[in-house]
């Protein structure tokens, strides 16, 4: 695949949930959503993952979804996809609710002409988390080790990728710590265990090397991750801990300048035959200079790593 091909889309951190009257974005006006998509224009994107942190397009009419996806095609910019957070189908509570809305999100998708539908299992910050820093270095959800929870993600995320195979779009289901999905080996086996092949996971292992504790090896988890994804959300931490464990930090950075060697991982999943989509993903300070930052140096990633490719299977 020419490296041209590959769509390299920007996250929403870079914006803020609600307009400047407090109104959220999913019901704000038209007006605003222009601005993200200006915004946006001006740094040389041209695909935007659609969060429902900030845009639930399950909860827009279809005229209010009309007039989303007419605003992005006049700035330039595809809606890569619809990325579901924090809505697990498993939740004791809300599980049924959450997979109603995840199908009503799969057909929305498919109508703002998304390429894929991404979602996972994480749950809702704790409130420890929402007052930490940086949530991660604060305790939240663990799925349950009850095998009979487990089988039920599988049938409910099962039922989700069929649905997504019927209005044609790939899912994708993000690696995050303490779900099914929080370590590679856990994930792949998810994967596997649902058994379809539009199914395929996002190796944001980003989400696994911030912790502070102890973590497994980052060229392992991609190794055992990459032949199963389908979309990537790439970020990247420095990480610095102790031998002994007695401590352990990290913080956002450039995808150059952390602790995973993205030359390294790209090339390798361009040797393993991935075309999905990019979602550049930063947390903290200028998250949409820093996002596109790491588009000009995964395009010249993936510039190096093609000719590769192409010998090997010439």
């Amino acid at each position: 695949m020419n490296p041209t091909e590959h769509t390299i889309a920007c996250c929403m951190h870079g914006f803020p949930p609600a307009d400047r009257s407090g109104q959220s974005l999913t019901a704000a006006d038209p007006a605003s959503w222009a601005t993200i998509f200006s915004a946006l224009a001006s740094l040389e994107f041209t695909a935007l993952e659609i969060a429902d942190s900030h845009i639930r397009p399950a909860d827009l009419t279809p005229e209010r979804r009309d007039v989303l996806k007419r605003l992005a095609a006049s700035a330039g910019v595809e809606l890569t996809s619809v990325h579901v957070q924090r809505q697990s189908i498993i939740d004791p509570d809300h599980g049924a609710a959450n997979l109603d809305y995840a199908h009503r999100t799969i057909d929305a998708a498919a109508e703002l002409g998304c390429q894929i539908f991404s979602t996972g299992l994480h749950q809702p910050f704790s409130s420890a988390q929402r007052k930490a820093l940086w949530f991660w270095t604060a305790k939240g959800w663990e799925d349950p080790t009850d095998p009979d929870v487990r089988a039920l993600a599988v049938r409910r995320l099962r039922e989700l990728g069929k649905h997504a195979a019927e209005v044609g779009l790939p899912m994708s289901l993000e690696m995050y710590e303490d779900t099914y999905l929080g370590t590679a080996e856990s994930a792949v086996r998810l994967i596997e265990e649902i058994g379809l092949d539009n199914v395929g996971l996002n190796p944001d292992i980003g989400n696994l090397i911030r912790l502070h504790r102890p973590i497994d090896d980052w060229r392992e988890m991609h190794e055992l991750a990459l032949p199963h994804a389908n979309y990537w959300h790439m970020k990247n931490y420095q990480r610095d801990e102790a031998a002994d464990a007695s401590w352990f930090t990290s913080h956002p950075t450039t995808l150059q300048n952390g602790i995973i060697d993205y030359r390294a991982m790209v090339a390798r999943a361009v040797e393993l035959g991935f075309d999905g989509p990019f979602l550049m993903e930063q947390y903290g300070g200028d998250s949409l200079g820093v996002c596109a930052e790491n588009r000009t140096y995964l395009k010249g990633l993936l510039a190096q790593a093609q000719p590769t490719k192409d010998m090997a299977s010439s």
